[in-house]
């Protein structure tokens, strides 16, 4: 995985709630078992008409907004629990999500997966939709290792899971967290006694 600190982009607006892992990424598009080309598919039945032609009134089809984070509505990738869904949205170009609230599985899956998930309170979310909305340029600047997100002159803490931190900020998934380790477990081995 890439390492995460922090990043400075503008945002994408999608002030839906209760967004569900089948809306994000449809079950029809779940053959691969690679994680590239689901960024294709993203919100596909909501991007794209049934000829595939593009959606107009839809946000990732308006060149008014782009960039890395996804500021997204309160319950944010409810539903079942693919993996799927979080490889979409990275495979997409989004490095964070923001929203007030996420279901625990699609949490741990983005986390898993380089994509930050960053929750705020209702009030900050509004607060950042109405500034994107109205002004497309805006940058926000999320902060990792700081556990802090802002915009404009607001700003809020947020959580993440310390190892899970750890991982995103040295570009680990789990497996490199342990090579990591390599050295302190042969020294811990070597210390132990065999009975």
């Amino acid at each position: 995985m890439d390492k995460f600190q922090k990043v400075i982009s503008t945002g994408v607006p999608l002030p839906i709630e209760d967004i569900d892992t089948d809306q994000i990424i449809p079950a029809r598009f779940l053959k691969a078992t690679s994680r590239e080309g689901f960024g294709d598919n993203l919100f596909r039945d909501w991007r794209y008409e049934q000829d595939g032609s593009p959606k107009a009134d839809f946000v990732l089809n308006d060149q008014t907004f782009g960039g890395k984070v996804l500021v997204a509505g309160k319950n944010f990738g409810c539903g079942s629990s693919r993996e799927h869904a979080a490889w979409s949205i990275h495979d997409y170009g989004f490095k964070v999500v923001v929203s007030s609230f996420f279901a625990d599985i699609f949490k741990g899956n983005a986390l898993n997966n380089g994509l930050l998930p960053v929750q705020v309170s209702d009030s900050f979310l509004q607060g950042l939709l109405d500034a994107i909305t109205t002004n497309p340029s805006t940058e926000i600047e999320v902060d990792l290792v700081g556990q802090v997100i802002s915009y404009n002159d607001q700003s809020e803490s947020f959580e993440v899971n310390a190892y899970k931190k750890e991982c995103l900020i040295n570009g680990y998934d789990d497996i490199d967290y342990l090579i990591n380790l390599k050295s302190e477990i042969e020294a811990y081995e070597a210390s132990s006694i065999v009975i």
